[in-house]
């Protein structure tokens, strides 16, 4: 039976902003060619350029960031992406030169190591009518912003007023990105597989509103219903979109899903344990 390989159209892009990544493409186009076909390479975050060139795979040298921003700039049209790491975690780009140069023939024949992880869809209303829009691939997180005053946010559940908070913000995240921003504010870690959405209040000035899992298929609604001069709502870290009060941020699951290939090498909490170091003993315990 032929290999699906030699069918398979790859794109290459790199973060521009990373420096030994411009070397770096023209080491993995020299190895892949003996694989796949590769339509194109470039430097950039807006993967427009791969979808153009027919690609069925991008190849995406940068880091955890470069993944979250070239997915975005996809949307519905999201192809997998092998990510490989030249930043700090590498959480999400589990791959090395050398490790994909290993592997690559058998990421691109087999179609398991394929994983899907949801992307939430997000949308700002201001006197009701839409004035930003972003997807979120980890999260879509309001912040109270200087000078640094708690803030007030209305929480609506598919049209069903939920509460009131009041603190320095609120993280809405996907499992992917519970392990991001959510985790270091205390929220749950959930499988990327699972279906649900978290909602991790950030400071909040009561001992009552815990983080919460709603359904994936729920529509959240946060009105700022107080404000300070620099509130926001960012997403994924990246997208920034100043807010003021009675805006309100409207969050649901995006129809389309990141297609995030792993290294098959790994085990599947591979992640977890060895790069956030979950579940381990304190050094010295």
């Amino acid at each position: 039976m032929p290999e699906a390989t030699a069918k398979r159209r790859v794109f290459i892009l790199g973060n521009p902003d990373k420096a030994v990544v411009h070397d770096a493409i023209g080491q993995v186009r020299a190895f892949a060619e003996k694989y796949c076909e590769v339509v194109g390479a470039a430097t950039g975050l807006d993967a427009a350029v791969a979808l153009d060139a027919g690609a069925e795979f991008i190849i995406v040298l940068g880091g955890d960031g470069t993944i979250l921003a070239v997915s975005r700039s996809l949307a519905e049209r999201q192809i997998p992406l092998v990510g490989v790491n030249f930043g700090k975690l590498g959480y999400l780009a589990e791959f090395n030169i050398d490790e994909l140069e290993a592997h690559l023939k058998v990421l691109l024949r087999d179609d398991t190591l394929v994983s899907e992880r949801a992307i939430l869809e997000c949308c700002v209303l201001r006197d009701e009518v839409p004035c930003f829009d972003s997807l979120a691939v980890n999260d879509c997180v309001i912040q109270a912003g200087p000078p640094f005053r708690v803030i007030d946010m209305a929480v609506r559940i598919n049209g069903d007023h939920l509460t009131t908070i009041v603190g320095d913000g609120l993280i809405v995240c996907t499992p992917m990105g519970s392990t991001a921003h959510n985790l270091s504010a205390g929220g749950p870690i959930l499988q990327g597989g699972v279906l649900g959405i978290a909602l991790t209040p950030l400071s909040p000035h009561s001992l009552t509103h815990r983080p919460l899992v709603v359904e994936y298929l729920a529509e959240i609604e946060i009105e700022v219903q107080r404000a300070n001069h620099g509130t926001a709502v960012l997403f994924d870290g990246q997208v920034t979109f100043s807010l003021r009060a009675g805006d309100r941020i409207r969050v649901q699951r995006f129809p389309a899903c990141l297609k995030l290939v792993r290294n098959p090498a790994n085990p599947k909490w591979h992640g977890l344990v060895t790069k956030l170091h979950w579940g381990q003993s304190p050094s010295g315990a």
